[in-house]
């Protein structure tokens, strides 16, 4: 079939939907996707991508054509204004030519952020009288105030019209967490059309998984460190890692209220790998506090390179703020982890910790509650090895029953396969667990 994917980020930039195009390229699909000259997250074009170059290529069989944009900058208000504006008008003018002159039988719109990105999708809907099918990783217009911070009813007003308006065009909406049924459903009618599509741990995480402390894992991090200047040398200890943006939904000062709280507890070490916006305040709290024995900032890495830092750590973290959206939201990270086979230690509500306890693969506290955090990785520290890879083999086991790539893949194609009728017939009346994946 010919799809056009639409979406935001797309190859260099390391979303899940580069893996779902690829996949079904070489399933002998055709596959084109309309995007943008990538920036993020560093905030700049790349090397050898800009305004005049690489608009359109090809990678692994998916032609790819991407609309000019702004790039976000250091992600100020004003400077994401611009690239969520020039994004919009750019991809809605690139959109009615491929409508008016393109081929297509499926259109499938992958939804971060903003919203805006469906416009496109209903455009082309629209023009080729072909279906558009809405994945939604980011509600809207919550996170514009939960994450944004934007409480003026006349902008929220607007931007909840305009997602109510895209969902009544889109035959399904695909979601990749339950609590977002709610949050969808209030808008409208829309229950009929929820197809429930969990995030897949990514593809490029396939390494060595394998239980903490073992000589596989040490080499596999040895090796890491010769031929990756940017590593540093892991700890000794009980290693607590986080992987992943350092953002402000990631409630990094809690976090590091933890790690200040168990400041003496030397054998305890956090591990830190990525980058985001937070980075330059945990790197003053650090040396505020005097923690630079027991929290160490490893930087970002490139996707290949994780298994490596996921085999060398005791426990996985992951922290959310309480908010609305983050309570409704199972973050990405918590397949990654799981696929690693890793324990996991978790400070946040909703959903998230829902998975983790219906998994069986580690334990979660309160949202912001750091003294309870602190205690719970004493707790973890104090188990023994073998009950922290038991834990670390159900989470493993329940990725694999529910956040698998391959169905995803057939869930896609279920739903292409009535693109020509726009049937919507295949589906329970609540639209959810179309995968066939655990409930």
């Amino acid at each position: 079939m010919r799809i056009l994917l639409i979406t935001n980020h797309f190859h260099p930039e390391e979303f899940r939907c580069n893996d779902l195009a690829f996949a079904l390229a070489e399933r002998g699909h055709k596959v084109t996707v309309l995007t943008a000259i990538p920036d993020y997250p560093q905030g700049k074009f790349p090397k050898g991508y800009g305004i005049f170059r690489k608009r359109v290529e090809r990678v692994r069989g998916v032609k790819v054509l991407r609309s000019f944009i702004i790039p976000r900058g250091n992600g100020g208000k004003l400077r994401l204004m611009l690239n969520y504006g020039s994004s919009l008008l750019a991809q809605c003018w690139d959109a009615l030519w491929l409508g008016l002159f393109g081929r297509y039988d499926y259109v499938l719109v992958h939804e971060t952020s903003p919203v805006m990105v469906g416009v496109p999708g209903v455009i082309v809907s629209k023009l080729r009288r072909v279906p558009m099918d809405f994945w939604v990783l980011d509600l809207w217009p919550e996170s514009l105030q939960d994450a944004g911070g934007v409480n003026n009813p006349k902008i929220l007003g607007f931007f909840g019209g305009l997602t109510r308006w895209i969902y009544k065009h889109s035959r399904k909406i695909l979601i990749s967490s339950r609590g977002f049924k709610d949050s969808i459903c209030e808008m409208g009618d829309f229950g009929g059309k929820l197809v429930y599509f969990p995030n897949w741990a990514d593809v490029a995480l396939g390494g060595p998984s394998t239980g903490s402390g073992t000589a596989e894992a040490e080499r596999s991090f040895a090796s890491l460190r010769m031929t990756d200047s940017r590593s540093s040398m892991l700890p000794e200890g009980f290693r607590v890692m986080f992987a992943g943006n350092i953002g402000e939904a990631q409630d990094m000062e809690s976090l590091m209220g933890a790690a200040l709280a168990l400041k003496e507890e030397k054998d305890i070490q956090f591990c830190i790998v990525g980058d985001g916006r937070k980075r330059p305040w945990v790197e003053e709290f650090i040396k505020e506090h005097g923690l630079e024995a027991t929290v160490h900032l490893l930087g970002r890495h490139p996707i290949e390179a994780m298994p490596a830092f996921f085999a060398a750590a005791d426990v996985m973290l992951v922290t959310l703020k309480d908010s609305r959206i983050f309570n409704r939201t199972a973050p990405a990270k918590l397949q990654a982890y799981m696929n690693a086979g890793k324990p996991i230690a978790a400070m946040m509500n909703g959903e998230g910790a829902s998975v983790i306890a219906e998994a069986g693969c580690g334990y979660s506290v309160a949202a912001g509650d750091s003294e309870a955090f602190a205690a719970l990785l004493r707790r973890m520290r104090s188990l023994e090895p073998s009950e922290l890879s038991a834990m670390g083999a159900r989470g493993k086991d329940y990725c694999s029953l529910n956040f698998d790539f391959g169905r995803s893949v057939a869930t896609i194609e279920t739903l292409m396969a009535g693109a020509s009728t726009a049937s919507t017939s295949s589906t329970s009346s609540s639209g959810i667990g179309i995968t066939g994946q655990a409930q």
